[in-house]
């Protein structure tokens, strides 16, 4: 079995107080149910950690159904780490996975991850079915020697802060109620790649972010960034769409990055997105493209010189 597999590969050095889940995002909600994981750790002496996966269930599941993520694997185990787990653990997840009773795959927790306890949110639920819901835990952890903590939601403007909410703000190109439900900017990154050259012909070269097709995207349109190049933040303003003045094509994102003046051809680059400016819009010219990028800059400066930046 490939869980097992993956678990007998780990030796933690004591016992372990978990949490499980896909903390796509690593969203507010997440980071005050960590924050409690770190804490109810140290007072019981165990190690904090997250078990995660390196795919959503949801891609295993019901793969008809795409969900475009919101961090990378990657950026998720930084995040995760950023707020004090001690381990991050991924596991590989599959429809042999999906079939394990909950007592099956807490079985395994206790004897590879030395589990102690688990800090959980009031809807999940693990195993077979999503047998394993907050109550059926508690009796589990009774008869198996492990804690269950159950930890509320958090609610932004009347909302609970989730990964699908997210996706919505990011949908309606709603970048403040994004920040507010995340915690922080949402960021996209990736390496600088050539573009057909079309910014640099009409003066504003353009660096062309390479993002992973399954990344979750704002809406289309124009967009206050900043770009994080080496150590420095520049002020930039990122275009996400399709071009529809020369014709359209697939989905790009292009940052603008201002008063840089080098080759980023290659390298990685990070943006974060701040505030929508307009709609990706079909000039009738060149020019009227030309002139509406300058309205752009001036707008994109004025955002970004009000507001203080992460």
């Amino acid at each position: 079995m490939q869980v097992e597999k993956e678990l007998a590969e780990l030796s933690p050095r004591k016992d372990m107080l978990l949490a499980i889940g896909v903390f796509d995002g690593v969203h507010l909600g997440h980071k005050f149910l960590i924050s409690q994981l770190t804490e109810h750790a140290k007072q019981q002496n165990l190690l904090s950690g997250v078990v995660t996966f390196g795919q959503h269930p949801q891609e295993v599941l019901s793969p008809q159904t795409k969900l475009p993520f919101l961090t990378s694997l990657a950026e998720k185990t930084n995040l995760l780490k950023n707020e004090g787990v001690e381990a991050v653990i991924t596991l590989s997840f599959s429809r042999e996975l999906a079939q394990l009773s909950a007592r099956q795959f807490v079985s395994l927790l206790k004897k590879y991850l030395r589990m102690r306890g688990m800090v959980i949110g009031p809807d999940f639920a693990l195993g077979r079915d999503r047998e394993g819901n907050a109550n059926n835990l508690r009796t589990l952890g009774q008869d198996m020697d492990f804690s269950v903590t159950v930890i509320p939601p958090i609610i932004v403007n009347g909302e609970v802060a989730s990964s699908t909410a997210i996706r919505n703000a990011l949908a309606d190109g709603d970048m403040k109620k994004a920040r507010n439900l995340v915690g922080r900017s949402f960021s996209l990154q990736g390496r600088v790649t050539t573009g057909v050259g079309r910014g640099t012909e009409l003066g504003f070269p353009t660096a062309n972010l390479d993002v992973d097709l399954e990344q979750a995207l704002p809406a289309e349109g124009v967009y206050a960034t900043w770009a994080y190049i080496g150590d420095k933040a520049y002020q930039s303003v990122t275009n996400i769409g399709q071009h529809p003045t020369f014709g359209g094509g697939g989905r790009t994102v292009e940052v603008y990055v201002f008063d840089y003046h080098g080759d980023l051809y290659g390298r990685d680059l990070k943006i974060d997105i701040i505030e929508r400016l307009r709609d990706e819009i079909k000039f009738d010219s060149t020019e009227a493209l030309k002139k509406q990028i300058t309205e752009d800059i001036k707008q994109g400066r004025t955002v970004l010189n009000s507001q203080s930046r992460e």
